[in-house]
């Protein structure tokens, strides 16, 4: 059905229920809260224009409006359970966006002086479920589901930006004189060049958090269909092989191999590349599929970590954990396939064997086979797992002695350097040779079974007492095993490696399923959590002393491996304006004071309220973003990756222009100007290991204007200016105290 964009425009009224309709439609509904009313909506939307209106120029409208919109998507998101991402692309990549983003919900861009008139309720969406049979699914505000081509759906992108210039441009076609069949082209051309540096948008993509259910989000993502399709085409191609093999084996046991035979034989063959191929093609995707989610599931749970579980951890062993959790994903992928398709052929080898001259006999033998070359793959377990751990261990032992290299020197005498190293190394040796005995055996297993199947076929061969089909059959049958005994063993060798990954990336994968409060439905509707954020007192203009916004009363924690509490009985009180300094002596708790304080740790007991509610209350992400902190020196880290890389990590990137011109300010304001003249690219500078290296009191620095840059309502330095001298101390206390709404420093007295 063909309709126009008007017709398909969702206006900003109802946003939220455009975004609950295609959460419904996508099976994600089930952990929705009661909807908001279209009246709350629209007062958030009211409230949100008015707010980017007053303070942006005109310049900045679109800017101003879609952070307006990105608020309440965040928002409605946030209610349903679901995780949003924010893309734009340019003009020329509108169709690309189109054919990617779905389910999503898209921008109309607006005329601009209906955009001037009336804020963010000018805006239009479009609800885009995703994309089927080569075009793309919308949800109209009837409820309705239309399809339309990726080119549509991009031209209606496109309208606002290219309608201002169309006159001039095709003024210009008539003066060229251009034939009919470029006008098209040209225009496009045209329109392309003027409209280089535009960008269509913004997409909020939608998407099942990765602590949601695996399963659920593979099955989203289209993995049960490519398993359907996989397994459809493995089917069809393992049935032209078997037909191939029954055509070989019957023409040349029964003596008369002619052309035919050949030929039908070679077509078999050759027809069974294209289900093979295809099989393989799905097999490919799947593993993308799956292995995109498991990354991305790793990587969350890496986030989701309590400091207490990782801190007894070296750096080597953290190393070897990232190392076995890179190798999950590909033993994982490729174990499982083999396995299940080597279980697959060993099934229908012993139907053939059953058909064959020797019926259950060669039935009963491939099961006890089977039965080896499974012992076989759970010794050869084992001893990768020695293998491994001596690997790991090694590791572990190369990174710290790396670290601490220079006190070795120092203090170690020379000829005991190696000692240690030496014995790992002769262990090491002994498990490898071990484990390569364990894997040869159990691939000369393999090949033994063509032996002891054909030596079992030959008394019925002598003996004649076989017809030629059943003998065909037999041997089909014996190769056929052949062929799965190989899968299962190559299976076993990538699920052992699987397995012992799994030790190390399971506490990770299972650490991502740790539920984080969502926030309630009722606050948001009263306007207390809005926009994702936590809608908190800000400083008062005056120096008077403004609202309450964190308390925390008798908090008590303790670590795991300790009975005597760090903290026991602290209370505190932080009003909008304080500026608090911390002193005490190390190891007094003054850092983990700071951890309670931005939800980094749980405290063992006490209460502890951000803007009068609790951390059950308020969703992490929304708490993290209002307290933050710049942690010790030892604990903070500069990313292999440009300078405003570094100081923009907690603002959306791409950054725009805003954003850089702030960052850059923040520099010169701590004093880092210097830097950035000496730096060939300034804030585009790559820092990090391997690229511009920075001083310790830079670094400090850095880790200050990336804290203060977030915007938050309070501000934690914890030893940020013990590595500055005096005037550089005075320049970045001056910075803190100008742009932190409520500040703590932690120093030592």
């Amino acid at each position: 059905m063909t309709t126009s964009p008007e017709h398909l425009a969702w206006p900003v009224e109802r946003l939220d229920e455009a975004i609950e309709q295609l959460a419904r439609r996508c099976g994600w509904a089930q952990r929705s809260s009661a909807s908001t009313s279209p009246g709350a909506s629209e007062g958030q939307a009211g409230g949100a224009s008015r707010g980017q209106d007053a303070e942006a120029p005109s310049t900045d409208l679109d800017a101003a409006l879609d952070a307006s919109l990105d608020a309440l998507v965040t928002a409605e998101a946030d209610r349903l359970g679901l995780e949003i991402e924010t893309v734009e692309a340019p003009h020329n990549e509108a169709a690309s966006l189109v054919r990617g983003c779905g389910p999503a919900v898209l921008r109309l861009a607006a005329p601009a002086a209906e955009a001037a008139s009336r804020g963010a309720s000018a805006a239009r969406l479009l609800v885009i479920i995703g994309r089927a049979r080569g075009r793309i699914r919308l949800l109209g505000p009837d409820l309705n589901v239309y399809r339309h081509t990726e080119r549509e759906v991009a031209g209606w992108l496109c309208h606002a930006l290219e309608a201002p210039l169309v006159p001039a441009v095709e003024g210009l076609l008539e003066r060229l004189q251009i034939s009919p069949k470029r006008v098209a082209k040209t225009r496009r051309s045209l329109l392309e060049q003027r409209l280089r540096h535009a960008r269509v948008g913004p997409c909020w993509l939608l998407r099942l958090p990765p602590s949601s259910s695996f399963w659920r989000q593979l099955k989203d993502d289209g993995l049960v269909r490519q398993l359907a399709a996989f397994l459809g085409l493995y089917a069809v191609s393992y049935g032209l092989l078997l037909a191939s093999w029954w055509v070989l084996g019957r023409g040349a046991l029964s003596g008369h191999l002619s052309r035919d035979w050949l030929l039908a034989w070679a077509l078999l063959l050759l027809t069974s590349v294209v289900p093979q191929q295809g099989a393989l093609w799905a097999q490919a995707k799947m593993m993308v599929v799956a292995g995109t989610h498991l990354k991305r599931r790793l990587m969350h749970g890496a986030l989701q970590l309590e400091p207490d579980e990782i801190r007894h951890q070296g750096a080597g062993q953290l190393l070897g954990r990232v190392i076995e959790s890179e190798a999950l994903q590909t033993h994982a992928l490729l174990g499982g396939f083999l396995a299940a398709l080597g279980v697959i052929e060993v099934v229908m080898s012993g139907w053939v064997l059953s058909q064959g001259a020797l019926g259950g006999w060669h039935l009963l033998l491939l099961l006890g086979w089977l039965i080896v070359v499974t012992i076989l793959g759970g010794r050869y377990l084992l001893r990768r797992q020695e293998w491994t751990e001596d690997r790991l261990t090694m590791t572990h032992e190369l990174v710290e002695s790396l670290v601490g290299h220079r006190t070795r020197l120092a203090q170690e005498r020379r000829q005991n350097w190696h000692l240690r190293e030496d014995r790992q190394l002769a262990t090491y040796l002994e498990t490898s040779r071990r484990a390569d005995r364990e894997r040869a055996l159990l691939a000369v297993t393999t090949f033994a079974w063509i032996l002891v199947g054909i030596v079992a076929l030959l008394p019925a061969f002598v003996a004649g007492d076989a017809g030629v089909t059943e003998l065909a059959l037999s041997v089909g049958g014996v190769l056929l095993g052949f062929r799965a005994f190989s899968k299962l063993t190559r299976g076993y060798h990538h699920l052992a490696g699987a397995w012992i990954s799994w030790q190390q990336a399971g506490p990770i994968f299972r650490a991502s399923s740790r539920g984080h409060a969502a926030g309630h439905a009722g606050l948001a509707q009263a306007g207390l959590v809005q926009g994702g954020g936590l809608q908190l007192p800000r400083p008062p203009e005056t120096g008077d002393r403004g609202a309450k916004i964190l308390e925390a009363q008798d908090l008590v924690y303790r670590y795991r491996d300790r009975a005597r509490p760090v903290l026991d009985g602290c209370s505190l009180q932080l009003f909008a304006g304080d500026r608090v300094l911390l002193e005490g002596p190390s190891g007094g708790g003054k850092s983990t004071l700071a951890g309670l304080l931005t939800r980094l740790r749980s405290p063992s007991s006490g209460l502890l309220l951000l803007g009068g509610l609790d951390p059950h209350t308020v969703p992490a992400n929304v708490w993290r973003r209002r307290v933050v902190a710049a942690p010790q020196f030892h604990e903070n880290h500069v990313f292999t990756e440009t300078f405003a890389f570094n100081l923009l990590m907690g603002r959306g990137w791409p950054p725009r222009r805003k954003d850089m011109a702030e960052a850059r300010e923040v520099c010169q304001e701590l004093g880092l100007g210097s830097l950035l003249e000496r730096m060939p690219a300034g804030l585009l500078q790559v820092v990090g290991e391997t690229g511009w290296q920075l001083s310790h009191g830079e670094r400090s620095r850095l880790f200050m204007a990336r804290a203060l840059l977030q915007g938050a309502d309070i501000v934690i330095l914890d030893e940020s200016f013990a590595a500055l001298d005096p005037e550089n101390f005075q320049r970045a206390l001056a910075c803190a105290l100008k742009r932190a709404p409520t500040l703590i420093v932690i120093a030592h007295p």
